[in-house]
């Protein structure tokens, strides 16, 4: 396949997203970076951040924890107070001056987390009492996991409502939309998979139990934003954070069926392992979740030009998501529409500090 701008129209012209026109296909996938304030605000230099990256069709900022019990990682920031709220506000308010649209991705990390993230240094919770393998980024360093503390039935309900209130923040800060993590071996992930959820109440057992809480947050979530300004973010056969299932397939089927029933504006579906191949041993073809899902479906995990052009002419997505490519090239879009050079990425700022390898990457016009 040639590889001239002729090719890439599909890519780069302007997208219909729900109630938003947006002006390319290329979304800017979530990345955290851990450069959060005290009380998980969002950084000052957020703004300049994004707002760097607002050519982006779509921003889907930072997974960002609905409560203190759903942080995971050292410097993140939160949705759960009215201080987090306004500092999301100046980071929107960059994002729409410089023309882009930004959705909020909601997280909560459950077991991969450490006692010395969470409130009074409490266990992280967890469906079931499994220990994960790896190490949690603390603010003394990496640590490792803990056997989490299995989620009571009646302290579900609480979760869920953390996720409706988190949503109205995100719609109090300006955000245009949210994301439900639901991807990764995080929370929502761990009730889904028979290897993490061992429950016997409502939340475990069969299909319809393990996928109840994915099911009431986003209730709780379109109860607060309209259907068509909310998506969901999937891994299907990612082993992330130690998570697996003895049968993806029938489970993300049924998922995805259910979730049909919200009507949401987007599937965002990691095709493959995160930030690893994009083909699993024993994985199922990722294609029959875009046949089944209604609306719009996002493919994201190690696309470059070509793989993304291609994608789009031959219909297997609506828009892809780049995830890496955009930290160290702020014009991403323009990059790809030349088939221009791309920055080399700085791996060792990727995580906290400040402005180096944050807003200091350079523009193809510096």
């Amino acid at each position: 396949m040639s590889s001239s701008n002729s090719d890439a129209t599909e890519l780069f012209k302007p997208f219909q997203f729900g109630p938003y026109k947006l002006s390319n296909g290329v979304a800017m996938a979530p990345f955290t970076r851990s450069r959060a304030q005290v009380g998980d605000v969002p950084s000052l230099l957020a703004a300049e951040y994004y707002s760097q990256r607002s050519t982006a069709g779509l921003i889907i900022a930072e997974a960002t924890q609905i409560s203190p019990q759903g942080k995971g990682y050292a410097f993140t920031p939160g949705i759960y107070n009215r201080e987090q709220v306004e500092g999301w506000k100046s980071i929107t308010a960059a994002v729409h001056q410089a023309g882009g649209r930004i959705f909020l991705q909601l997280w909560h990390v459950g077991r991969i987390s450490h006692p010395s993230l969470q409130p009074s240094n409490e266990l992280p919770v967890a469906p079931s009492a499994i220990k994960p393998e790896g190490k949690a980024f603390t603010e003394k360093g990496f640590m490792p996991f803990v056997t989490p503390r299995a989620l009571e039935t009646s302290e579900i309900v609480g979760i869920v409502e953390q996720y409706r209130v988190a949503a109205q923040y995100a719609l109090d800060a300006g955000f245009d939309g949210v994301e439900v993590h639901a991807a990764n071996g995080y929370l929502i992930d761990q009730f889904l998979r028979d290897s993490t959820n061992h429950r016997t109440d409502i939340y475990g057992g069969s299909l319809e139990n393990r996928a109840r809480l994915l099911m009431e947050v986003t209730a709780a979530v379109v109860s607060v934003w309209s259907a068509d300004r909310v998506g969901i973010r999937l891994s299907p056969i990612s082993p992330a954070n130690d998570i697996s299932d003895s049968d993806p397939a029938t489970l993300f089927g049924y998922v995805v069926e259910q979730l049909n029933k919200f009507n949401l504006l987007y599937l965002h579906v990691i095709e493959g392992a995160t930030g690893g191949p994009r083909n699993i041993a024993n994985g199922f073809d990722l294609q029959t979740l875009r046949k089944l899902f209604n609306g719009i479906y996002i493919g994201n995990n190690g696309y470059d030009r070509e793989m993304a052009i291609s994608a789009c002419q031959q219909n297997l997505v609506d828009m892809v998501a780049f995830g890496r490519p955009f930290i160290s090239n702020p014009d991403l879009v323009a990059r790809l529409k030349l088939n221009a050079p791309l920055n080399k990425l700085d791996a060792d700022t990727l995580y906290g500090g400040g402005a180096k390898g944050y807003i200091d990457y350079p523009f193809l016009s510096n």
